[in-house]
Order: C-alpha cells, then structure tokens, then sequence
C-alpha cells in the first residue's frame, strides 16, 4: 500500500513474507496466489506491498535464468502486488523445525553473505515498479556476538565497503537506488540503535543505513524518540522500519505471567529476553533461561523477542509493545517531513504462537495478516498520511 505524507513524498507499507516457508522460486511464486493476494482482498486494495523474503535456492534460481526475475515481476503485477523491499537477514531454513542460532549464518564475516545480497541488490533493481527509483534491503547486525572480536569486525567492515560500492555501481548501470539496513537484535554484535552509530558511521557513502524493528527496540528497552534522536545526530538514515511488538510482562514474579509465558517457550525461534533495573540491561539468549530463575531480576518487567500479531495483544495478564510501534512511526512519520518511507510488518511467528492463537488454516493466516496491516494503514491515516489507490 502506498500513503502520500504531508510533505508530498510517497510512504510504502508492505507486509514481510518470511511468514510463509516457501524457499524455492515456484514455492514464491504460488505463495503469491496461496497467501499474498488472499490478503489484498481482505483489505480491499489494489495495491498490495510485499518484502519478499527470497532464500538462497530462490536467488540462485532467479539469477542462474535470465528470464527467471521477468516471470516473478509478471507474476507480481498479475495479482496487484508491488515490492520495494527486501528481507535479506534469513538465508536459508527459516521455515524449519528448529531455527534458533541457525538464523545468523552466514554472517557478515563470511563472503557469502555479500555475494547473497548483492544478488539480491540486482533482482530487487528489476522487481522495483516503474514510478519507483530506490529500493532496500534489511540484514544481520553484522553478526552474532559470540566471537565477534576486532579480526571480526574488520572482516564485516570491509565486506559492507565493498558492497557499498557494488550498490554503488548498481545504480550506475540500472538507474535504480538500493540501500541496505543493518537491523539491530538483542544478543547480537549490534543489539541497539546505539550500537549501530560507529559500525555505520564508518562506512562510506549513504548506501548502508539501519532497519528499525520496533520488537527488537522493545525488547531492549529502548526509547523510540531517544533512539532517533541519536541517530539523526549521527547522521544515521533509517532507510526501513518494521512494525512488529514484543511480548510483554508486567510483573515477572507473579506465577501466573511466569505460566502465561511458558506457553511462548517455544522451540524454532530464538525469544532473547531483556529486563532493565536501575539502568542496566539483564538479558538471556532465549525464553526458556529467563524461566529458569536467577538469570534476569523478576521484581521489574520483562520483554521477550517474540514478534506477536500487532491487531491481537496476547490475552492477559501479558501485553505487547504496541505503544512503542505508536511512539516510533509518531516520530518517524508524525513530523513536516517523513524520515523513513519504507515500513513493513514483520510477525513471522504466527505459528510458534500458543496453539489456541495459531491460525488453522490459510484463510485464517490471510486474515489475520489482513487485520495487522489494517491496523498499520490507520496508525498512519491518524498521523495525517493520505492512502493512495
């Protein structure tokens, strides 16, 4: 969907289909029917914007036939469905039984990650639709943190360089802008909006920016306004936001919340959970620690990494952090000038959810993704943006 902002620039909203397990081109390419264009109808659009999650099979697929990216960009326009964005953190597997660590490989330290997301720089270049000249792309946070030393940095630093470069020449020889956004997660070598200002200060250029997800934001505690406002000074650009909230617990010693949030100890995703006392942040890698008792202070509130469903807040006595979504697209977009034009919602954990939340059907899926998007289209009619058919 797109929405004009008051100062007469277009804002794109799309929806992340790292939801679906589809990592094979034909496996996109009916996701498309199966999925993506169930939920424009439910929203009533013509338009419809997706972030492609495209996996390693799918790139080398659709870059080993020249014809390939022309039939998905047909495919695409056949179903009223626009892509300006990429997800480009998962690379393979992220449908799978267990995902966990799994998720941060390969890493910025390690080639194939650049050649995969050059790869993905020149497919999106093709998919992007005629009226629009910049794309984006999200990654890792360089890496996970453990093992990450100073060779290690290095190492991502010059990876990042040359594929600023890369992008650089990109737009040279196609005419299209492709940035890419580095996305802070708690537990990894940038884990905070404050961790990403010397890691892409040093960059060169304007190609490499941040995504901002408003879970992984939440769940560190962090200030959405304070975050900006930090990063504007840095001169950092936030080329890409995704929507999503965490889970939430008030009050972490009762029995019953501890009860509440087992039932989202679950075993395909990582949930790193954070609670801050007295300024300091307390974390563990997963839920389950955090349950154990002794690893996070239980006399103040917990956030959990656990993207859940933006429309539907878990029932209580747990909540989401949909307030900090609120405070963040008010900064970003809520001004006389828009700072981020591509957003994206991003709850890819419908089916880790308890089993009596999990959707039983594709229909199911289609409408709750419906029902998120919907609430992120009026979020951003509330703050004066226009919809645009």
């Amino acid at each position: 969907m797109r929405f004009r902002h008051p100062d007469g620039s277009t804002v794109h909203l799309a929806y992340c289909t790292n939801v679906h397990p589809a990592e094979t081109l034909d496996g996109v390419i009916a996701q498309l029917t199966a999925h993506c264009e169930p939920v424009r109808h439910r929203l009533g659009t013509e338009r419809l914007g997706v972030g492609l999650w495209l996996a390693r099979d799918a790139v080398r697929a659709l870059s080993a036939d020249p014809g390939a990216p022309g039939r998905l960009r047909t495919e695409l326009d056949r179903r009223g469905l626009e892509v300006v964005t990429l997800n480009g953190f998962p690379y393979r597997g992220f449908g799978a039984e267990q995902v966990k660590y799994r998720v941060y490989k390969p890493d910025w330290t390690d080639p194939e990650r650049l050649d995969h997301t050059v790869a993905l720089a020149g497919l999106l270049a093709g998919l992007l639709p005629p009226d629009v000249t910049e794309g984006t792309i999200s990654t890792l946070p360089l890496a996970w943190r453990t093992g990450f030393d100073r060779a290690a940095a290095e190492a991502a630093h010059t990876a990042l360089t040359e594929l600023a470069g890369r992008l650089d020449d990109l737009e040279e020889t196609s005419g299209r802008s492709i940035r890419i956004a580095l996305e802070p997660e708690p537990g990894c070598a940038v884990e905070t909006t404050a961790d990403a200002i010397a890691p892409l200060a040093a960059l060169p250029g304007h190609r490499i920016g941040l995504c901002l997800d408003t879970c992984h934001l939440a769940t560190s505690f962090e200030d959405p306004t304070a975050a900006l406002d930090g990063l504007a000074r840095a001169g950092i650009t936030v080329p890409k936001v995704q929507l999503s909230a965490a889970l939430h617990a008030e009050t972490p010693r009762d029995p019953a919340v501890r009860a509440a949030l087992a039932a989202f100890d679950e075993p395909r995703f990582l949930h790193q959970t954070r609670a801050r006392l007295d300024g300091v942040l307390h974390g563990t890698d997963d839920l389950g620690p955090a349950l154990a008792g002794g690893a996070l202070p239980d006399t103040v509130p917990w956030r959990a990494h656990f993207h859940v469903p933006l429309h539907a807040p878990p029932a209580p006595p747990l909540t989401s952090t949909l307030d900090v979504l609120r405070e963040t697209l008010a900064v970003l977009v809520g001004g006389p000038v828009a700072r981020s034009r591509h957003f994206e919602v991003e709850t890819y954990t419908w089916q880790a959810l308890p089993a009596e939340a999990r959707p039983a059907s594709d229909a199911q899926l289609a409408d709750g993704i419906a029902a998120e998007l919907g609430l992120a289209r009026d979020l951003l009619t509330d703050l004066g943006l226009k919809e645009q058919q």
